[in-house]
């Protein structure tokens, strides 16, 4: 098993098949904010890296709104508004193996002499790794060196080591811990403990992370272990798991990758991990276990980059330049490693197989190995433990960046008919969901042929009566109309206010080449569009106090909005990206608090923003 080598030295497209107008009932859905993706002291980086005391327990209990200590600088911290769910989520590779080193180290009967030295030697190093603060340094060390990531792939499980000693024992009892501890913290309609796990395939130094949301309680998920990358580095092996532990158990299972942005172009390549061409059975696997993708996170913004989006001004934001391994590795763009792109490129496959494998609703989520989840940057308290305090942002935190490399996000938004783990795998399933950075801003949007202006007073009805909501698929229709699309956001009500509502589309020409087009749709403040260009808002963000003028932007923004360039015979996405007035980014707040002059490595200010999951459209046949 690769974390113990660290040590060691049938096409049924079952999401969304119904349209949602025959799953949802208007007025049936409410909106719930929470993080699928966080790590406690059971994630061995997170260990490693100065987290030996926020435990799932802790977890749940800041995530509903509880103060807990903070397992670096022992403050008391606190969420300014508690999540609705929260899925815990630590790797499954030497899952719980670190901290039961540490605390009590390796145990074995009646070991050798040879094999006493040798676990000895591993706990003295662990220990002295961490309490010396060089735990990132020893992790670093652990990691895939850069290489071919499939060559990589595929001599991954035959070069693993003889498993240590008790590993197996750590992880059950970590995993049985989770279980109950999320059982005791799940409240029905109040809150939602999910217990989930990271699936963390990193092959030549690519990141092809996936995020394992599971219904199981305590009960039944004490039928499974978390299936892990030492396992199989291949994700169609994890989705292969998935179906077999289905049939028979009663449990379900949904994978989400994160972090595309540093997976060396093959989260979403034209082939499959394995080299293989994508066929339609591989495309309607895929999107049954995978439809929905974290667009954004601590280690960054996975939406689009300047270089794949040259006529998008929004294109360069919270890039993340770093890979995962230890090397200095110079960071390259590839269209496999950004949403935006794979949106398109699904669209061509789809058009070459007849499925499309990347059919992605978008939500955000942290990653925080602190056990906390936030996302405010005034309430952001680092990736790493370590991270939390200002003086140790300079240092590098994971593959060369440092905490100011760092974002403070991100948030998954959920509409879903009730706060239970079955509605909300239910809403994850038919993609109604979206990512925010952070703020809290509630959005809305509907697709459909016959909407009108008045419709908007009532979207909520008019919408599931007559369209699709985000997620959806246009139902087909001969003719030249145009779709519309009701879109309606709000301000978070602890946040700054509105900047602008945009579309974003991506379609297939007849030659199978794919586009894309940023359209503004609704903007606050009396603005023009000037060169094809909306002038940008205002940046009333105080240098010295990080405080926001709350004359600009809109506290809402509405409209009915139609595409002016609609091509009835070709595929084409819809998305909506909403932008937030400019605001303080945590590298600036933090370098006020420190008395230095603003740095030219990061931006001082930053528009938060939230990404819709899209809405398709298919021509008749």
């Amino acid at each position: 098993m690769i974390a113990q080598r660290m040590i060691c030295f049938a096409l049924v497209l079952w999401c969304g098949a119904a349209s949602a107008s025959e799953q949802v009932q208007p007025g049936s859905m409410q909106l719930l904010w929470g993080d699928t993706h966080l790590h406690t002291n059971n994630s061995f980086d997170a260990f490693l890296n100065g987290n030996m005391s926020v435990t799932p327990n802790d977890a749940y209990r800041f995530a509903k709104g509880e103060p807990v200590i903070h397992a670096y600088n022992r403050a008391r911290v606190q969420l300014h508004t508690p999540l609705d769910f929260l899925v815990v989520s630590d790797h499954a590779e030497f899952l719980g193996g670190i901290k039961d080193i540490y605390v009590d180290g390796i145990g074995i009967e009646d070991p050798g002499l040879i094999e006493s030295l040798v676990v000895w030697y591993r706990e003295r190093q662990i220990r002295d790794a961490i309490d010396n603060g060089e735990g990132q340094a020893f992790f670093g060390n652990l990691l895939p060196k850069p290489g071919d990531p499939r060559e990589s792939a595929r001599t991954w499980a035959e070069d693993l080591a003889d498993p240590v000693p008790g590993a197996d024992v750590s992880a059950k009892n970590a995993w049985h811990e989770l279980l109950d501890t999320a059982d005791a913290h799940n409240e029905p309609g109040q809150f939602t403990a999910f217990a989930g796990w990271e699936w963390s395939s990193q092959p030549g130094g690519a990141n092809l992370h996936r995020i394992v949301l599971t219904d199981a309680d305590a009960a039944s998920g004490r039928e499974i272990m978390p299936f892990a990358s030492t396992d199989s580095p291949y994700p169609d092996d994890l989705w292969a798991w998935f179906a077999e532990t289905e049939e028979r158990t009663a449990l379900r299972f949904l994978s989400i990758p994160h972090n595309p942005n540093v997976s060396k172009g093959m989260m979403f390549d034209v082939e499959t991990l394995r080299g293989d061409a994508i066929t339609a059975d591989y495309a309607a696997t895929r999107m049954r276990y995978e439809p929905v993708v974290e667009v954004t996170q601590i280690k960054g913004d996975s939406e689009t980059h300047e270089s794949l989006s040259p006529d998008d001004e929004f294109a360069e934001f919270e890039t993340y330049k770093h890979y995962l391994s230890i090397e200095d590795e110079e960071y390259v763009v590839r269209s496999g490693d950004y949403v935006r792109s794979a949106l398109k490129t699904g669209l061509a496959i789809g058009q070459d197989v007849g499925v499309n494998p990347f059919k992605l609703g978008m939500i955000g989520s942290t990653d925080s190995h602190t056990g906390l989840a936030t996302a405010e940057e005034a309430n952001f308290w680092g990736k790493f433990a370590r991270d939390s305090v200002p003086e140790n942002k300079s240092g590098s935190a994971l593959g060369g960046a440092d905490g100011w490399a760092m974002s403070a996000a991100g948030l998954a938004a959920v509409w879903a008919r009730e706060n239970t783990r079955a509605s909300i795998m239910d809403a994850f399933a038919r993609r109604e969901v979206y990512a925010t950075t952070g703020p809290r801003m509630r959005v809305r949007v509907f697709g459909g042929w016959s909407f009108s202006e008045s419709d908007l007073s009532e979207i909520d009805t008019q919408g599931y009566r007559n369209g699709v909501p985000m997620g959806g698929e246009l139902p087909a229709r001969d003719g030249e109309q145009s779709p519309g699309f009701l879109i309606e956001a709000a301000q978070d009500p602890l946040g700054a206010r509105l900047d602008r509502l945009q579309v974003v589309k991506g379609w297939v020409d007849e030659t199978g080449s794919t586009h894309e087009r940023v359209f503004e749709a609704a903007w606050s403040n009396d603005r023009d569009v000037v060169g094809g260009r909306l002038q940008p808002i205002a940046d009333s963000v105080d240098r010295r106090t990080g405080e926001v003028a709350s004359t600009e932007g809109a506290s809402e923004l509405s409209v009915l909005w139609r595409d002016p360039e609609f091509d009835p015979s070709r595929p084409a996405f819809y998305y909506v990206r909403v932008l937030q007035v400019p605001t303080a980014r945590h590298s600036l707040l933090d370098q006020i608090a420190l008395g230095l002059e603003p740095s030219d490595s990061y931006p001082e200010v930053i528009q938060e923003r939230a990404y819709t999951s899209p809405i398709w459209y298919s021509p008749v046949n």
